[in-house]
């Protein structure tokens, strides 16, 4: 029971933490139509900035301010000065360019923070178990993750749904000719969801920063499982993205625990082990195979016309 309630809570703190990066992901692809691979440049670098401006004040929770703001900035100045000439092209252009741009960030990161990784602290108020149930504790940073991010989503989902620009930012996912010809400031409401889609990646990366070392290219394996979230959960939906991810960190967590006891009643120990981690990616990319048979669109697509 402990270790199933642990893994669950697991696979739900990862799963938010995808949501956080796919989010930005699938409003810059919805909206704007542009494949962005540097975007784990920018949960890498969120992740960086944390770890850094911490550092310099002595501060966790500073420091992660100072890195999301960081972040912000940093995705706009790049939309303007980079992406913003890729607008209308096609998307193989999209892709070697952002790749290109992911070589420029780990070289950057190599010469500014050297090769080695960092390291973030916790404060010792977020180092202690807190008791959920009776007999059962779990790490207080982890439960701090899911409701950090579960607050986010919230703000996000009111923001989208309940205000002019989240008005526009929807019409924009659902028909970008249309906002322009009503004598929208395209250029701006491009620049607006780029920078949120930066800070919201800034945000993914610094709340890992303290579980995983922050290293040069953290963020590339991770985009892979963002861009399969808004392939479930459909390209410009917050919804989608949100249960997709629940699903994916669901499946990824829940599968590395419980498949190796699993798959030892017909693999050895060293096989089972080492199968594992293959067969819950497995699993994932066959509930997207699923997904796209049975609703090509997403879960839970953006209104097109």
């Amino acid at each position: 029971m402990l270790l199933v309630v642990e893994q669950f809570l697991n696979g739900l703190q990862f799963g938010l933490l995808l949501f956080l990066l796919a989010a930005g992901l699938t409003l810059v692809f919805g909206i704007m139509d542009l494949v962005n691979l540097a975007h784990g440049s920018l949960y890498m670098m969120g992740a960086y900035f944390a770890a850094t401006f911490a550092a310099w004040t002595g501060s966790f929770i500073l420091g992660a301010l100072m890195a999301l703001g960081a972040t912000l900035v940093l995705g706009i100045v790049l939309e303007v000065t980079a992406l913003r000439h890729l607008y209308g092209r096609d998307h193989l252009d999209h892709v070697l360019a952002t790749f290109g741009l992911i070589l420029f960030f780990n070289e950057a990161v190599r010469l500014i923070w050297g090769p080695a990784g960092l390291a973030l602290p916790l404060p010792a108020w977020l180092t202690v178990p807190v008791p959920i149930l009776p007999g059962i504790h779990y790490p207080a940073y982890r439960l701090a993750i899911i409701v950090v991010a579960l607050l986010v989503a919230l703000l996000l989902y009111l923001g989208v749904m309940r205000t002019r620009i989240g008005m526009l930012i929807r019409a924009g996912a659902s028909n970008r000719e249309m906002i322009g010809a009503l004598g929208i400031n395209i250029k701006l409401l491009y620049t607006l969801v780029f920078g949120l889609g930066a800070a919201l990646a800034g945000l993914a990366g610094l709340m890992q920063a303290p579980i995983l070392t922050v290293q040069i290219g953290m963020g590339e394996n991770i985009l892979i499982l963002a861009f399969v979230i808004i392939v479930i959960g459909g390209i410009g939906s917050i919804r989608g993205a949100f249960l997709a991810a629940i699903f994916v960190g669901m499946i990824d967590t829940l599968g590395r625990a419980f498949l190796p006891n699993l798959l030892r009643q017909v693999l050895s120990s060293t096989a089972a082990s080492t199968a594992a981690p293959a067969l819950s990616s497995m699993l994932i990319y066959l509930l997207m195979a699923i997904v796209l048979v049975v609703r090509p669109e997403g879960l839970f697509p953006a209104n097109r016309r």
